[in-house]
């Protein structure tokens, strides 16, 4: 790393990890489109994505893809055509993003959510969904049809087995210990339910990846300060604090988002986190310049970002 440039690092980033094009439109639809509308022209989301080596047919391809499965609709204006997340996934959106930029908080009041599926009550196809959307949100198969979670939301929980259309075919309660009769601590659960070896080990690969760009950026950010320049262009920055979140959203997505009082000490995740805060709060403004300036190619009305954006992280400087 001795004498590297922050552009020095981009290209060993995409030399060796490349981003998939589908995944990377997915990260950079919820990190820099739905900010300012959730709509895209065609030609400005070429260009933003053509930084990382994603060419014109790779990217058509994948947003063909992503509107066949529902997560992207399009819309023609003449020659021109625009995608943009259609209701139906913005929840899911909104949701994922939700977990990769807030902080690290939830606590556990002692109790567990179990999930029940009774007497086979519902199909199989519906039971394949409800498995892989309750494993998405975190949620544990603590027996045979019995998944649990020590801090779920309720209403998250609700949307889902709205969507998946299996909210009145199931058993939802709260569960509790029952000191009188024993058995062993529910903390204990923990362990019956997540192997989070992998989790850990995602983290810690993120943070091996990270902590030699926070450096150069740290003294990429010194050296402006002398100079009195930027420390970063508006593209470079674009191209980082998307790398940033696409790497730590892989990673943070097979998080179960345990309570703090169940996970291991140390927690490699909110190491992770502080990591992923500290580059962003770097990257984000100069970023921001290259998306607008872009946006507005083909757009002069482009939103900017709005509230809620500078609320990420615990809220950006």
């Amino acid at each position: 790393m001795k004498n590297m440039t922050c552009n020095d690092w981009i290209a060993h980033f995409l030399a060796n990890d490349p981003p998939r094009s589908k995944s990377l439109v997915v990260t950079i639809f919820g990190d820099a489109i739905v900010p300012h509308g959730g709509m895209v022209w065609l030609g400005s989301l070429i260009n933003l994505l053509e930084p990382f080596g994603v060419n014109d047919r790779l990217l058509r391809t994948s947003v063909f893809r992503l509107a066949q499965e529902g997560w992207l609709g399009a819309q023609r204006d003449g020659r021109r055509s625009s995608y943009s997340i259609t209701p139906a996934a913005m929840a899911r959106f909104s949701r994922a993003y939700q977990r990769i930029y807030a902080p690290l908080s939830r606590h556990w009041d002692g109790s567990w959510t179990l999930v029940l599926s009774g007497a086979g009550n519902i199909s199989a196809a519906e039971r394949a969904a409800l498995r892989k959307e309750l494993l998405w949100e975190g949620y544990s198969l603590a027996a045979p049809g019995v998944f649990s979670h020590p801090a779920a939301d309720a209403q998250v929980l609700q949307q889902l087995l709205t969507r998946t259309g299996v909210k009145d075919k199931l058993f939802v309660c709260q569960a509790g210990a029952l000191p009188e009769a024993g058995g062993r601590p529910l903390r204990e659960l923990v362990e019956d339910g997540w192997d989070l070896s992998g989790v850990v080990r995602g983290y810690e690969g993120f943070m091996a990846q990270f902590e030699p760009l926070l450096a150069l950026l740290k003294e990429a950010a010194a050296l402006a300060l002398l100079k009195e320049a930027a420390a970063l262009a508006p593209q470079q920055a674009f191209i980082i604090r998307s790398l940033l979140i696409h790497a730590y959203r892989r990673v943070q997505l097979h998080d179960p988002q345990l309570p703090v009082e169940l996970l291991p000490a140390p927690w490699p995740g909110a190491q992770a986190y502080e990591l992923a805060r500290a580059i962003y709060q770097l990257s984000y403004a100069p970023a921001e310049q290259y998306i607008m300036a872009t946006l507005r190619r083909e757009d002069e009305q482009a939103a900017e970002a709005d509230a809620s954006f500078y609320e990420r992280f615990g809220g950006l400087h």
